[in-house]
């Protein structure tokens, strides 16, 4: 089962918006059926030698997610408290950091020798295998070439362009979840004393869904879980998320709590090699386990793996509860948790009204399970007394994300299972500190008291109007009333919807300007003035005006990790991300808001005395940190307390809903590869779905490809539909895979160009990734790919 191409196959992108078409060599292939394991091994030592080096690859290996070390680059996911391994990473953490760590640069001589156009025809993989980037540099209005340029004049132009606006508001901030915390929290200090709240962040693209449903319903935007309830769960739910690539030390815990007894469910419409066998390269530390690694085909991590539609996670969920509930009504008091329920919930008729108005029918129809299959789901949760449900942004990237989450909380507060050991919600984080730079105030629609206490501790009166998120901040572009785009992190362009709008928006923009570690799409695409900000790695030694420094993250479970960096900086002329802020907001505002951001620069434990005196949770902030990781608070978690409008967590009544395709239409879910973290292209490979040497494939039911003529390794042309617009791909290859009737797959970036700007989900704003409706034709490249 494999395909190969019989001739060479490149055209570049027109727009240089999108990575251009490349095909030659892709091979089609069997999925890999273990996840982790030997392979593992061997890939990531290959891929730290050939990016890092042999002595990079150790040093960075020893202190990657350790309390001494560094925060890795890449998921959320939590280490465990006590008993953190020599080799606390996985294989696609370790991609990052070796990426990273790189001693590969460049600088003046490979601007001077590559356009900015040349640059455009290559693909999103070539521009991060260049190196990282050594010096600042500037692409002036009608030049061909970026070109070096010093910090103070970088500064200067920032400056300059951001002064002459006629409004604040004029301006966008873009933040990574990347940035530490003490970055953010300066960043956005300086944007709202510049006066405006316009800052799009990656959460508006990610886990939006989860920070607004969560607070009506328990009262914060988090999740409420530590890692060890793991290990206490009876059972576990995974929802819309792949564990084995995007969070696979998640695996670990799946595997820990597996051996406790517990019960796994994953809910998800490809089958996902995460889901099943996993051989723990971690047991190679201990001597007991090594037969375990060695002999045997792993540990199957699914109880019962539930292949819903795309965007059938809702119907599943009503199936679910109502099945719990007809149980509860033939044995009453037996299932739910009434004790709980009257003491700490509200609405509870209103649920069950809209549960017994639910038609089987629909369930079955727009989950795409069948009855028998949601009452085995059922009898694992009913036998179990403690429930955690997981989920990423296969549950948030869809019009109805917000409604599916809080019937996930629905379900939770059904049997109690919020505020106990081994129960809670657990929304995945897919950056190392996204929920962080939201903590610290990276937001365009800030609570009150938060400016409150901003304006008291800095002696100003923070902007109160609501900013843009990441769509409208493209419409702001594209209609020109944005004029100014700054990007702490990140790669904006490639990260986005609809790829094509972004760039045309980018475009019109006076000045565009990125803080980055590598080459990437958005320096392609640029305004008027253009600067590209290199910044220091997390792997890399701090070192500013009082001495070497360290900074801090968040990640999913609301743990605040200390990261310093070990190598010496692999330029010289590389600022640290804190450095940058306080520079340019030194050059923007001089001395008027009484704020000695030079200082703050050369001693971040000044920025995080002011975190302590504006956010809550950070008492003793330094000492805390200095000490090692600690939590922040969590009433739902910590006290069984629900700090809602009403003091009790909240049932909500949603009608069941799904997304619409006509006859002829498919659903498209984007995802990424195993070798990917976010738009950062690590290689060429997802050997998890046998895919090797190529990213531009859609993955189709065989009966759906037999239906319309298609075979493997046939090219096919994608078009979206929304609101009688239309967006379209060329050549994607096509690869048969278990998914569902009508549904269908691709990677992104490649696959951000179908999704429609204003396709979003409904109160978050997220662009809806995962349910895109396309129609699918046969490719006019008649180049001919070999069957074997």
């Amino acid at each position: 089962m494999s395909s190969e191409p019989t001739s060479p196959s490149h055209s570049p992108a027109p727009s240089g918006a999108e990575t251009p078409v490349e095909l030659a060599g892709t091979r089609i292939t069997h999925p890999h059926r273990t996840a982790a394991g030997v392979k593992a091994l061997v890939v990531t030592t290959a891929f730290g030698l050939k990016y890092s080096g042999p002595v990079n690859t150790v040093r960075t290996a020893l202190k990657l997610n350790q309390v001494d070390g560094f925060d890795c680059q890449s998921c959320a996911w939590p280490s465990p408290d006590d008993h953190r391994s020599v080799a606390e990473f996985c294989e696609n953490g370790f991609k990052a950091v070796a990426y990273e760590a790189t001693k590969k640069t460049i600088g003046r001589d490979f601007f001077r020798d590559h356009s900015v156009a040349e640059l455009g025809e290559k693909s999103d993989f070539w521009l991060g295998e260049q190196g990282r980037l050594a010096e600042p540099m500037v692409l002036r209005p009608g030049a061909t070439h970026y070109e070096p340029i010093e910090w103070s004049e970088a500064f200067a132009i920032v400056a300059r362009e951001l002064n002459a606006l006629a409004s604040p508001d004029e301006a966008l901030f873009y933040t990574s979840g990347r940035t530490s915390n003490e970055t953010a929290f300066l960043y956005q200090l300086f944007i709202r004393m510049f006066g405006t709240n316009n800052m799009p962040d990656c959460s508006n693209m990610c886990h939006e869904s989860t920070s607004v449903s969560l607070p009506p319903v328990i009262g914060i935007g988090k999740g409420c879980v530590k890692l060890d309830d793991f290990e206490k769960a009876d059972a576990i739910f995974i929802l819309g998320q792949n564990p084995g690539t995007n969070h696979p030390r998640m695996l670990t815990s799946l595997q820990a709590a597996k051996e406790n007894g517990c019960k796994l469910v994953h809910v998800n419409p490809l089958q996902e090699t995460g889901a099943f066998r996993f051989k723990n390269p971690q047991d190679l530390l201990h001597p007991k386990r090594i037969p375990r690694f060695l002999f045997t085909k792993g540990t199957n991590l699914s109880d019962l793996w539930l292949q819903v539609r795309i965007n059938g996670d809702m119907a599943f969920l009503k199936g679910l509860m109502k099945e719990l509930l007809a149980d509860e009504e033939t044995a009453p008091g037996t299932v739910f948790d009434h004790a709980f329920i009257r003491d700490y919930t509200q609405d509870y008729e209103k649920l069950l009204t809209q549960l017994r108005a639910t038609s089987w029918d629909d369930i079955v129809e727009f989950s795409g399970l069948t009855r028998a299959e949601i009452r085995a789901a059922a009898d694992i949760a009913r036998g179990a007394k403690n429930i955690i449900v997981c989920w990423c942004m296969g549950i948030t990237q869809h019009k109805n994300a917000v409604a599916t989450i809080q019937d996930i909380v629905n379900f939770l507060l059904l049997r109690g299972n919020i505020g106990r050991p081994g129960a809670g919600p657990c929304p995945v984080r897919g950056h190392s500190n996204v929920q962080g730079d939201r903590t610290m105030g990276i937001w365009e629609n800030p609570r009150p008291e938060f400016l409150d206490k901003l304006g008291e501790v800095f002696g100003f009166n923070p902007p109160r109007k609501r900013g843009y998120d990441t769509v409208e901040s493209i419409h702001k572009m594209k209609d020109g009333t944005a004029k100014v785009f700054f990007a702490m992190g990140g790669n904006f362009l490639s990260a986005t919807s609809d790829t094509e709008a972004n760039a045309a928006g980018l475009r019109r923009c006076r000045l565009t300007a990125h803080v980055s570690i590598k080459l990437n799409r958005s320096h392609v695409v640029h305004g008027q003035t253009a600067l590209i900000l290199p910044c220091l790695g997390r792997t890399e030694v701090d070192m500013q005006a009082s001495g070497e420094q360290f900074q801090t993250c968040e990640d999913s479970m609301g743990i605040i990790n200390p990261t310093r960096g070990n190598l010496k900086p692999v330029s010289e002329k590389l600022l640290s991300e804190t450095a940058i802020v306080a520079g340019i907001a030194q050059a923007t505002l001089g001395g008027k808001p009484g704020v000695n951001w030079q200082a703050y620069a050369g001693n971040y434990d000044l920025i995080r005395d002011k975190i302590e005196a504006v956010v809550p949770g950070f008492a003793n902030y330094n000492q805390r940190a200095r000490a090692g990781f600690f939590y922040l608070p969590n009433a739902p978690r910590d006290e069984r307390r629900f700090p809602t409008k009403t003091g009790k967590a909240m049932f909500t009544a949603h009608p069941l809903t799904r997304a619409e395709i006509a006859e002829g239409q498919f659903l498209l879910t984007t995802m990424r590869t195993h070798d990917q973290f976010n738009t950062s292209i690590y290689g060429l490979d997802d050997r998890y779905r046998g895919i090797y040497n190529g990213r531009r494939v859609l993955f189709m039911n065989e009966a759906d490809m037999r239906d319309l003529n298609l075979v493997q390794g046939q090219l096919v042309d994608l078009t979206s539909h929304f609101k009688g617009e239309q967006r379209h791909a060329p050549s994607f290859m096509i690869a048969p895979y278990d998914i569902p009737r009508r549904c269908t797959a691709t990677y992104f970036p490649e696959g951000n160009v179908l999704v429609p700007l204003d396709s979003q989900a409904d109160i978050s704003g997220t662009p809806t990734s995962k349910s895109v409706v396309i129609t699918i034709k046969a490719s006019a490249d008649q180049r001919k790919f070999s069957q074997e």
